[in-house]
């Protein structure tokens, strides 16, 4: 057989779908999609799990426990044979250093090695988390480990403004004093003024006096002239 006689095997490809083309091609008219609906409208898209509006399955079958997932550290695995390639004798070997050698890609995740390869020169590690194996390597290579504290979350409270606190001057003996003798001041003057309301009677005697003489006018009034009784 030669190259120009090889062809491809019947059927690998399929024929792409013509739709719209009137009702011998199978798929005129509507075009494969039935009549009315969402589904024969442009833009149309389900949301996951949707069953036609009956109840999803998520949501039938009943719940227990609980998953931190979310909250699960994730980290860069290096191996000890990758860093006895990249790294000199007595190199210190930590996130920067990492990162320049092409073994981790950001300083997002914290690191973690571990001990896959062999490692036979002396290498100051730091990283973030070791495994037991990784550690034991790297000390009979005469080599040290330090491990990366991780930071404790602490709440940060906002800074209160010391306010000034007013002190109560406490009054002077005198002024004590002088507060006393005006209160007994008034207390005397307030004993003095049911003597001096004796006036009311004094106007109860004149008004008196004024309906007697009124009286006294009336009465002449009524009474005949002597020059009247004459006549």
């Amino acid at each position: 057989m030669m190259i120009h006689e090889i062809t491809e095997k019947t059927g690998k490809y399929k024929s792409r779908k013509r739709i719209g083309r009137g009702h011998g091609s199978g798929s005129g008219k509507t075009s494969g999609r039935g009549h009315k609906g969402a589904k024969s409208r442009s833009g149309y898209s389900r949301r996951p799990a949707f069953e036609g509006g009956q109840m999803q399955f998520f949501r039938r079958i009943p719940k227990r426990g609980f998953s931190n997932a979310d909250f699960r550290t994730v980290y860069h695995i290096v191996n000890l044979a990758a860093i006895a390639d990249r790294f000199k004798k007595g190199a210190t070997v930590d996130v920067t250093s990492l990162v320049e050698a092409g073994l981790i890609r950001n300083f997002k995740n914290p690191i973690k090695i571990l001990g896959n390869g062999d490692l036979s020169i002396a290498l100051n590690v730091t990283a973030n988390k070791f495994s037991a194996s990784a550690v034991t390597k790297i000390e009979a290579a005469g080599g040290s480990v330090t491990v990366i504290e991780k930071k404790k979350w602490k709440r940060t409270w906002p800074e209160k403004t010391k306010t000034k606190t007013k002190t109560k001057t406490k009054a002077k003996p005198e002024a004590n004093e002088a507060i006393e003798t005006k209160e007994v001041e008034k207390v005397e003057e307030a004993k003095a003024k049911p003597e001096a309301k004796a006036k009311p009677e004094a106007k109860e005697t004149n008004e008196v006096e004024k309906v007697e003489e009124t009286k006294v006018e009336d009465i002449a009034e009524t009474q005949p002239t002597e020059s009247s009784e004459e006549e």
